[in-house]
């Protein structure tokens, strides 16, 4: 076994949260309907995505109006931001090591 695999983080294990993640790593904030036109997701499925991200302290949820239209945008938290960090050095750790 790689070593580096262990150091893999779970709540990345799903394509759906590691594309969030990536998106959130290099923009400073996105919203709801971009991120799900960006993703190819339905409104289900990213909903369901993004709880599990909150749940983990990994990106923060603000809710607010523009005009009478609710909007939901996204920000990746410190804690998200390292986490992720973390799974992508873990990552490259385990391609490095398969081609030793």
């Amino acid at each position: 076994m790689i070593p580096a695999i262990e150091n893999l983080n779970k709540a990345f294990d799903n394509r759906i949260r590691l594309a969030i993640m990536s998106v959130l790593s290099v923009r400073e904030e996105i919203d709801f309907n971009d991120l799900k036109e960006m993703l190819g997701v339905t409104d289900g499925n990213l909903a369901t995505h993004v709880a599990v991200l909150e749940r983990q302290k990994y990106l923060k949820v603000k809710k607010s109006f523009a005009g009478r239209k609710p909007r939901t945008t996204y920000t990746i938290t410190e804690s998200g931001g390292k986490a992720f960090a973390g799974h992508v050095d873990a990552l490259e750790e385990v391609i490095r090591g398969r081609r030793k």
